[in-house]
């Protein structure tokens, strides 16, 4: 008869955010020092670390997934979900690191960058077409600059190296997106 399980998976996952948001790696005894226990009960809940490290992932992207959710249902829902990235990059930079800046096993091309790292781009696009009746390409080539802009702010975030206010980045992203629109507008009028 197999052991009972002292603590469930969801207490182990808890506990490997946690080591995360306090920027440390998920090991074993790691996780059983966060639990107050041996490693015992991870391999009693789990295969192995890289089945934990996986739904650590898949838990954190979920909870990212709720600042995109929120980001989405704003007034300008493409700047509410810029914002959104970058408040989770500054309430969750530990998350935000293992997301958005962990190395990939090969890097990606430009223009696959956004569907590979965040599942909620095809709705971050629809959300821009929608408000600038732009074409899936404008739309999506505005996503992608912008993104890098966003991105680059939210990593300033995650590394401490940011102290921009809210109000600040705000500005910034509406400076960028408006310059960005008033390019591809141009562009889009010179080929009618």
């Amino acid at each position: 008869m197999p052991p009972i399980a002292k603590y469930s998976r969801a207490d182990i996952i808890a506990a490997a955010l946690n080591l995360v948001r306090k920027a440390e790696e998920i090991t074993a005894r790691g996780l059983g020092a966060e639990l107050g226990t041996s490693t015992r009960p991870i391999f009693t809940a789990f295969r192995n670390m890289e089945e934990v490290q996986r739904e650590t992932v898949l838990a954190a992207r979920a909870l990212y997934n709720g600042y995109v959710e929120r980001g989405l249902a704003e007034e300008n829902a493409f700047k509410g979900v810029g914002m959104q990235y970058i408040a989770f990059a500054r309430e969750e930079p530990g998350l935000f690191r293992l997301l958005f800046m962990t190395a990939y096993k090969a890097p990606f091309d430009l223009d696959n960058v956004l569907p590979a790292i965040d599942e909620n781009s095809d709705k971050i696009l629809a959300s821009i077409q929608n408000a600038y009746g732009l074409s899936w390409e404008l739309s999506y080539r505005l996503y992608q600059n912008l993104w890098i802009f966003t991105h680059g702010i939210a990593c300033l975030y995650a590394t401490g190296v940011s102290r921009l206010t809210e109000e600040e980045v705000s500005a910034r992203l509406t400076e960028v997106f408006t310059g960005l629109l008033i390019i591809i507008k141009k562009e889009v009028k010179k080929n009618d």
